[in-house]
């Protein structure tokens, strides 16, 4: 419940194992946001447990916070690149911040990179951007990726390259939670599907 009176989730209650791929689907308003914030401790439940890994974010200290999110990797609608950085130095930029060694930096955002099949390219369209910021989501060895809406702001090939490659790394071993609006890619993906309205 936000401070505003306002209920975004209510009685919800489910587990997502490890390995799975989760679609989260619902209307606007149905909580998908707020989901995602109280996974990734943006927001604090009101009542109730959270639990991603070992972390009980209910209880998790502020020192924590930092811990937990080294163990995950976001992609965003908008991409969230640095427009003046190249490619190489947006993938880089998140260990940078945490003090990783230069030639773990290195060897990480190569094998991002080529994994997403972007190492050459510096002009970008939007579908290279987003599989520039999954490689980005993908230098801390995340075990999972938190997706919401990355396919919003692409063309449907792209958007359908985008799912293909969130699949590849699923299969490796990787958890994947997706929310979405396009029906059309959970059709074609054959994965669990989480629907949320009015908040629970």
């Amino acid at each position: 419940t936000y401070e505003n009176g306002t209920m975004a989730l209510k009685d919800v209650s489910l587990q997502i194992q490890k390995g799975e791929f989760v679609f989260i689907v619902g209307a606007s308003g149905a909580g998908k946001s707020t989901f995602l914030k109280l996974i990734m401790h943006e927001e604090t439940p009101t009542s109730g447990t959270i639990r991603v890994g070992k972390f009980d974010l209910a209880a998790m200290k502020k020192k924590e916070i930092p811990l937990l999110r080294r163990t995950m990797g976001v992609v965003f609608q908008d991409f969230r690149l640095i427009p003046k950085m190249t490619v190489y130095d947006n993938v880089a930029f998140a260990m940078r911040v945490i003090g990783a060694r230069p030639a773990e930096i290195r060897q990480r955002v190569d094998t991002a990179l080529h994994m997403v099949g972007m190492y050459d390219l510096r002009e970008l369209s939007g579908g290279e951007q987003q599989r520039v910021a999954l490689a980005r989501a993908l230098t801390n060895n995340a075990n999972l990726i938190i997706a919401d809406e990355p396919t919003g702001n692409i063309d449907p090939t792209m958007s359908y390259e985008v799912v293909k490659l969130l699949t590849c790394l699923n299969e490796m071993g990787t958890t994947i939670v997706m929310v979405t609006h396009e029906h059309e890619l959970v059709r074609a993906f054959d994965r669990r599907v989480i629907t949320l309205g009015n908040g629970c």
